[in-house]
């Protein structure tokens, strides 16, 4: 079991748990791992969100890195989308994303990306993690003029903004509308720097809020994880839609003109309806997780489109559709990846997709939404000896009572059971058309897994 790395990264409290001495480790293993196989001076990107530890933490990453004998570029605030897209763009070796995406302000984190621009492989986190704990740090310290640079190239954020002229300038022109007015929540987060540069680039009308970071206010009562300020800053001003990014602007949810969620089961539909009008959806093929809500499900059942489902994460989906030549993918929490633009999720690039497909289709953002009709989900944690977390697929009674009930849903409904990658729980998720009875059945599974899993 990997000691550092979670499912995204490392994530911890910045500078007691996600110490400086920390992060030099991590970065000087980092560049060792990503950078082995090269026969040049390797040079790696930086990007920060607006959390006060940022600086704190890029400085002990800088440090790793020049004393391994890498050279350094560091971009500043910048969404994690944005360092994903330059580091291709620069052919840097790698690079690195300081965010804790979601979390609040006193958590950070470290999520390194290849040369490819793409969040490096759960085995490559495990080798950098190898050599961390092996001794072996002393052995990779340059000398004399092998020691690394750093140099500050702020104003590549300009490429980004480019990056989207380049692909939605004529498209957007021909359909926009005076009427068509949209609302922004940046969190106080990293697309605070970016989001009205594009925007205003772009010509689309728009009203901002959450967009003065103070370096503890990011996804504080804002953005993709807070939605309810959004709501009503949208019915309350009569916008056409409200877009709401996350701390590191890798996703976003939008809100419609009705003050409704739009969540990334929806976003995937719209867009897939969208992409495959236009013979532009690959293989008619979405890629989502098995926390997928089941009206999506039915939504590419019903439009003879095929749904793909990963276990719970995006970089499950971008190998799926790295595997298969599939181009959209993503997951309920908003994390769109549209492989033909960028290989992450990209909040700004998800929500300029869902803006153009409502100005091309002329309607608005509540008829669109209503493509899905998503079904009442519960999820309840069950308690469980930490051992024997995946035997509940070798108990009978477990067994029994989950295909009793998903033979009683009859298709309009399902059950799922994940257990915890980090703590000592089972997760029980049941969807189906009744509240009420679906969390009656879920704390009956959930009562059952803890009393045989002890």
């Amino acid at each position: 079991m990997r000691k550092y790395f979670g499912t995204d990264g490392i994530r911890r409290i910045a500078n007691t748990e996600l110490t400086p001495e920390l992060v030099y480790k991590v970065a000087k293993a980092g560049a060792y791992v990503l950078s082995k196989h090269t026969d040049h001076t390797p040079t790696i990107l930086i990007g920060r969100d607006t959390r006060i530890s940022g600086t704190l933490i890029e400085s002990a990453m800088v440090a790793g890195f020049l004393s391994y004998g890498a050279n350094v570029k560091l971009l500043g605030v910048l969404p994690t989308p944005a360092v994903a897209y330059l580091t291709r763009k620069l052919n840097a070796d790698a690079s690195v994303v300081i965010s804790a995406s979601h979390n609040t302000y006193e958590f950070n984190g470290i999520k390194y990306f290849s040369n490819k621009g793409m969040k490096i492989p759960d085995t490559l986190e495990e080798e950098i993690e190898e050599v961390m704990e092996s001794g072996k740090l002393e052995e990779l310290t340059a000398v004399n003029d092998k020691i690394g640079v750093s140099e500050y190239c702020l104003d590549l954020i300009d490429e980004y903004v480019y990056f989207f002229r380049k692909n939605f300038d004529d498209a957007i022109s021909e359909v926009i509308r005076e009427d068509f007015i949209v609302g922004i929540d940046t969190a106080n987060g990293a697309t605070s720097v970016v989001a009205e540069k594009v925007f205003k680039a772009l010509g689309i009308k728009y009203k901002i809020i959450n967009n003065s970071p103070d370096g503890i206010n990011i996804n504080h009562n804002c953005g993709s994880t807070h939605l309810e300020g959004l709501k009503k800053f949208v019915v309350d001003n009569k916008l056409s839609l409200g877009i709401a990014y996350d701390g590191d602007g890798d996703r976003c949810l939008a809100i419609d003109e009705k003050g409704n969620e739009i969540d990334g089961d929806k976003l995937l539909a719209i867009i897939s309806q969208n992409l495959r009008k236009k013979g532009k959806l690959n293989k008619d093929t979405i890629v989502a997780t098995v926390m997928s809500n089941l009206g999506l499900n039915k939504y590419a059942r019903d439009n003879g489109l095929e749904l793909l489902q990963t276990k719970v994460g995006d970089r499950y989906v971008l190998e799926e559709m790295l595997k298969e030549g599939f181009n959209l993918g993503g997951e309920q929490s908003g994390h769109v990846i549209l492989l033909d633009y960028n290989p992450t999720g990209d909040g700004i690039l998800t929500s300029l997709m869902l803006i153009k497909s409502i100005l091309e289709e002329n309607k608005k953002a509540s008829e669109l939404g209503d493509l899905v009709r998503l079904y009442p989900q519960i999820l309840i944690n069950a308690k469980v000896n930490s051992d024997k977390k995946y035997d509940y697929e070798k108990d009978e009674e477990i067994k029994l009572a989950i295909e009793k009930l998903e033979k009683e849903f009859a298709g309009n409904g399902r059950v799922l059971i994940r257990p915890s990658g980090t703590e000592p729980l089972v997760r029980v998720m049941i969807e189906g058309e009744d509240q009420e009875y679906i969390t009656k059945k879920a704390k009956e599974i959930a009562k059952l897994i803890e009393k045989k899993l002890v």
